[in-house]
Order: C-alpha cells, then structure tokens, then sequence
C-alpha cells in the first residue's frame, strides 16, 4: 500500500517538506520513494503541489496523511470520498470523565460544624488572672 506523507528535509532549525508517494510500511526517511509530487515550507506556508500526479495516487488508493489531506484540499485536489478529513480539534477524549475530580459532586458541610454556634466577639470574656506563685529555688 502506498501513502502519501511529508518528508523533511532543510537544515537544522529550518525544516521544509516535500509530499513524497511510498511504501505505507516504511519510515518516512529510509522508504523507496515512488515519486514526489510537491513541497511544503511551513515558514512562509508555501505549498507548491502537482495535482495531476497527486490525483492519478489518490485514485489508486494512495492513503494520505492528515496534514496532507489538508494541503491537498487547500491545493485544490479533489478527495475521494473515503478519505478522513482533519477536523483540526487536539481535543482529547477522556475515557472515564465522572472520575475526574472537577466532575466530583461538591462536599456538603457535616452536622458536626452546623451544629457548633458561633460566639459574637464582645461576648468573648478574656481569662487574664496570672497566678504567680514562689518558686522554690
């Protein structure tokens, strides 16, 4: 099976892309390449891509990438149908959601704390005798 994927190339800090056509199986950087049918430079966001050759892969079964999938629609290639368009959301999905603490119901304060009357402060009587009493030395 083929795919249709970015490989990169460019310098160190500096990467740009080219829209490479091989090997599904194979790592993007060691895979026999099929053809090339464009390039990306995500620093100035040009795309320059070959419709009619990306076109005759995609009508073969080619599987592109999702990044690809969306060069190739801003590029004006004509998806088939079974390929699965990148709705763009890094959104995850939580799996077990009412678990999380943010979910937890609120505590309800015990009866131990209402049942504790609070003191006005001018009620409060100081205990301020100090016994001093000898020390035997």
């Amino acid at each position: 099976m083929l795919a249709i994927r970015l490989q990169r190339l460019g310098r160190k800090a500096y990467p740009v892309y080219r829209l490479a056509v091989q090997e599904a199986q194979r790592h993007p950087s060691s895979g026999r390449v099929v053809a090339y049918v464009g390039t990306y430079n995500p620093h100035t966001k040009e795309v320059s891509i070959q419709t009619e050759a990306a076109q005759k892969y995609l009508d073969n079964g080619a599987q592109p990438t999702p990044r690809v999938v969306k060069l190739l629609k801003d590029a004006g290639v004509t998806l088939p149908k079974w390929v699965k368009e990148f709705d763009g959301s890094k959104a995850k999905s939580v799996k077990k959601a009412d678990k999380l603490r943010k979910n937890q119901p609120k505590e309800e304060v015990t009866e131990v704390e209402q049942e504790t009357p609070e003191v006005p402060a001018d009620e409060v009587v100081a205990d301020t005798t100090v016994s001093e009493e000898p020390t035997a030395e």
